[in-house]
């Protein structure tokens, strides 16, 4: 385990006083609180208040209140929970109508991390398991979680990084992968075949949150002896069903 940082330490004890104290603190009883140096504790709220993890007390010079940027984080971090739980739901839901496994799974830079899983009723299960990692470009979920990105975006997080292989039919050029971003843009559905397993091919679908925003994807994973030019028809649109079912259960939709 690493060393803990000090500053960052009591930056965040500044914080967690206002989780069950007072609604608003100055810098005296901050320090009489946690029995901080006075000069270090100015400087650790004047830094948190700028950069709007807490925000001064209009009309009371000197008191701090929680800022907007501690809302967002929270607000973030439930809408995640929100996200794995309903998707879990979901997963299942599909996965029951399929008989195959289904995933939920985010963009974090340029990897998916699997949120959600529903396993497959046949004996051939496909993994990745819940909390697993994998290159984006190599998987039909980060094809569309990429996809989805506005293009600057897109370009700073791709741009000059290798596309490592992780079977003999990953994608591994630039152009190709942006030819099946633009693709996935176009079909807002992504197909992967034998791309992160050379034994599956799967088909995945965009999630929206109340925002409109795509925040997640949800894919179908088929082992190639099941999967034919029908089948992957029946489970793009059944992913796209599913993935459309998370995104009203996120309130896509609802906010008018």
């Amino acid at each position: 385990m690493g060393r803990l940082v000090p500053a960052a330490t009591r930056a965040f004890d500044i914080l967690e006083l206002f989780l069950s104290g007072p609604e608003t603190l100055s810098a005296p009883e901050v320090i009489r609180r946690l029995d901080l140096p006075r000069t270090s504790t100015q400087e650790l709220l004047t830094t948190l208040a700028a950069r709007s993890y807490l925000a001064p007390v209009p009309g009371r010079p000197g008191r701090y209140r929680l800022g907007v940027r501690s809302y967002q984080l929270g607000s973030r971090y439930a809408e995640q929970l929100d996200l794995a739980a309903e998707g879990r739901s979901t997963a299942r839901e599909v996965a029951d109508t399929c008989g195959e496994t289904v995933h939920v799974a985010v963009l974090e830079d340029t990897d998916v991390i699997y949120i959600a899983k529903a396993d497959s009723t046949h004996a051939v299960r496909m993994v990745p398991a819940a909390g697993r990692r994998l290159p984006a470009h190599c998987t039909a979920v980060g094809k569309m979680l990429l996809a989805s990105l506005p293009e600057a975006e897109l370009e700073s997080r791709v741009a000059g990084r290798e596309l490592a292989a992780m079977t003999p039919h990953s994608i591994t050029a630039p152009d190709t992968l942006r030819a099946a971003l633009a693709e996935a843009r176009a079909r807002a559905v992504a197909v992967e075949h034998r791309e992160s397993n050379p034994e599956a091919s799967r088909v995945a679908a965009p999630v929206r949150d109340r925002t409109g925003r795509v925040v997640a994807a949800l894919s179908i994973s088929v082992p190639v002896n099941r999967w034919s030019e029908e089948r992957e028809h029946e489970l793009t649109a059944l992913a796209a069903e599913g993935a459309a079912g998370l995104s009203l259960r996120l309130g896509h939709g609802n906010a008018r």
